[in-house]
């Protein structure tokens, strides 16, 4: 009986002493309830990020990063990128490997960028069998060679005695869990019934990184998850910028040419662009960070990502700029009072200490950050609140018509607002980018640290620093020249015709160099293909045009209206676009680009206004309008479509 009790201690205490035990926790400094803010001075968190590439230069996705001695870690997306936060990152080694590949360690010391390049083990290119949970195995099939004896993480690899059937396990539909708003496209109008066309303009473009993370994962986006706009507007264009002398802000510039996914009717491109301000004369930022520390938040393509990105903005901080840090879970708590830029120290340890856990109080967080930002606002500066969060609140105004409500009165106050969304699974998109839309600001999607560093650090003047606000267009369409018309995109954003010059009606705002394109598709007046055959039963209508309108050539007029970001009364600009429509080769490059996107979204759609698009010209059309691209976003965009089109196929993986 003791050697039985003997045998069992010695079973029980074997794990005990092959683990190391775990370092004790630095003491919190600050908990409001539901936030862990944890001490800096031991455990300072440092995200470090890179690429994994194969001995041939190619990303290699799925790879995995651990911290030496942890079961901390992170894999690699799509494009072979890594995001992981490392505490103690002097001292700390990340070991990177992959199945067939051989591991590589490599000490972080002081740096924050580690790429690394593996190469194949050649005992390792050799079948390699997937377990996905004990005690059920599975085996690849299609290969006669000795398989791969070992473990890698997450994945348990075996002899196959024999080829087995593989199955597939099943893919979770795209965007399941996440909510986006019901987008009803817009249709064709009769020029003769609605000559008027009203909309606000829109900035934001979380749609296209947010369609560009379910593509790299392999899936196709949901339909209400792509605004045609909102990809169009990620993009910069050379549109012309107003003159240095004009007291305008910005400038309206037209173009068009055959509509590429219909040659029986043209394309109408109206380009705005924002004026420029350099960093260093932009006025001083008043910029308090709310960030969501709720449960929902945990991972480091959340909360992670979040910090990452804030440590990149606080490095573009000048010495007049001040930053003040809110965190709300169950409950909202000020971690960092309003701190000059020139002490990014303390900044930057009060980011450092933020841990998800508990429940989202965002309406609490909201008032919170909109009161510290009054209480030191700047009368000509930059006054904003960047709120960081996947939109999913539960405690206190949790429906959409109270945290629209909210915004609305907060925004009286002449606080801007930034929405950071991030996370999957349960995305708040439509919340999200209310709460964007009604607070006087803009709203972005990080799905890599690649697009934190672009939002917050390449264009941190358009960003974070208004030019204009409640800017609205009205195109007014010549019945001579155009039967009907139709506005590709910004469904969510249209406004009756009275609310052009009604200065009390809220509209988008334009940041610094921003660029906003709007494209409408027209047919022709007399277009051998009209959208109605002519009535055979109703009396012939009256001429519906003057010898004027014939005379003039006009095809359509856009007026534009917009206040300067702390005023109250509009101003008005005109701009008119005639002549006759231009082939498709011959138009701007900016023009193709601009349509090759545009088109790119009505596939991704499977809109029924398409029309004769296919992935083929869409990428085709892309890649001939690149033009100098010195960041590759452009190339980016050919290479999204020939994964659409791969996924688009029989048999693809996702659901749409």
């Amino acid at each position: 009986m003791k050697n039985l009790l003997l045998l069992l201690l010695l079973a029980a205490g074997a794990p005990a002493r092959a683990q190391t035990a775990p370092a004790p926790l630095p003491a919190p400094v600050i908990r409001p309830r539901g936030i862990v803010l944890m001490d800096t001075t031991t455990a300072r968190a440092i995200a470090i990020s890179g690429t994994v590439r194969d001995d041939r230069g190619q990303p290699l996705p799925g790879a995995t990063v651990l911290i030496k001695g942890t079961q901390r870690g992170a894999s690699t997306d799509a494009q072979g990128h890594y995001l992981l936060l490392v505490p103690r990152a002097a001292r700390a080694t990340l070991v990177f490997s992959s199945v067939g590949y051989a591991t590589q360690q490599r000490r972080v010391g002081k740096d924050v960028v580690i790429n690394v390049v593996i190469k194949p083990d050649a005992q390792a290119l050799q079948e390699v069998v997937v377990d996905y949970g004990a005690p059920s195995r599975g085996y690849v099939a299609g290969s006669a060679a000795p398989a791969l004896q070992g473990r890698a993480s997450g994945l348990m690899i075996t002899h196959a005695p024999a080829p087995l059937p593989y199955y597939r396990p099943a893919r979770p539909e795209a965007g399941a869990g996440d909510t986006y708003a019901h987008v009803a496209e817009n249709a064709f109008q009769a020029v003769q019934k609605e000559p008027l066309s009203t909309f606000a303009l829109d900035v934001d473009n979380a749609s296209y990184a947010n369609v560009r993370r379910f593509l790299t994962e392999g899936q196709l986006p949901p339909a209400d998850a792509v605004r045609v706009e909102e990809m169009l507007n990620y993009f910069h264009y050379d549109y012309p910028a107003p003159p240095p002398a004009s007291p305008d802000p910005v400038r309206i510039s037209t173009e068009l040419a055959v509509c590429p996914w219909n040659p029986a009717h043209q394309l109408a491109r109206i380009g705005i662009r924002a004026r420029s301000v350099e960093t260093s004369a932009l006025p001083p930022a008043n910029l308090v960070f709310l960030v969501d520390v709720s449960g929902s938040m945990q991972g480091p393509d959340r909360l992670g990502l979040v910090q990452a990105g804030l440590r990149l903005l606080v490095r573009q901080l000048r010495p007049q700029d001040r930053v003040a840090l809110v965190a709300y879970a169950g409950a909202a708590g000020l971690v960092l009072p309003p701190t000059p830029g020139n002490q990014p120290e303390a900044i930057l340890g009060a980011i450092d200490r933020l841990e998800a856990g508990g429940s989202t109080a965002g309406g609490a967080g909201l008032r919170l950050a909109y009161a510290t930002a009054r209480q030191y606002f700047q009368k000509d500066g930059n006054n904003r609140v960047i709120l960081a969060t996947d939109g999913d609140f539960n405690v206190g105004e949790s429906s959409d018509a109270a945290m629209e409500q909210l915004i609305v009165n907060e925004r009286e106050s002449g606080v801007f607002l930034t929405v950071l969304g991030c996370g999957r699974g349960n995305l708040r998109d439509a919340r999200m980018e209310t709460l964007a839309d009604k607070g006087n600001g803009n709203y972005a999607y990080l799905d890599n640290l690649a697009e934190a560093q672009r939002v917050l650090v390449a264009q941190f003047g358009g960003t974070l620093f208004t030019v204009a606000k409640d800017v609205k267009l009205q195109v007014e369409f010549n019945p001579a020249r155009v039967a009907h018309y139709r506005l590709v995109g910004y469904e969510n954003r249209l406004l009756a015709a009275e609310d052009f010059n009604n200065d009390r009606k809220d509209a988008g705002e334009l940041g610094a160099g921003h660029t906003v394109t709007a494209l409408y598709e027209l047919v022709p007046t007399g277009a051998p293909q009209p959208l109605v055959d002519k009535l055979k039963y109703q009396p012939a209508p009256a001429p519906p045009v003057t010898m004027q309108q014939f005379i003039t050539n006009d095809v359509l007029t856009v007026k534009l209206r917009y206040k300067q970001p702390q005023g109250a009364n509009s101003q008005l600009l005109v701009q008119v676009l005639n002549g006759t429509a231009a082939p498709v080769a011959q138009a701007s490059a900016d023009f193709r680009f601009a349509a090759a996107v545009a088109q790119f979204g009505l596939l991704l759609r499977q809109s029924p206004q398409a029309g004769a698009a296919t992935w083929a010209a869409t990428a085709a059309l892309a890649a001939g309008a690149r033009g100098p691209d010195a960041d590759g976003y452009r190339a980016e965009l050919v290479r999204l479509v020939g994964l659409a089109q791969g996924l688009g196929g029989a048999g693809a993986l996702g659901v749409r």
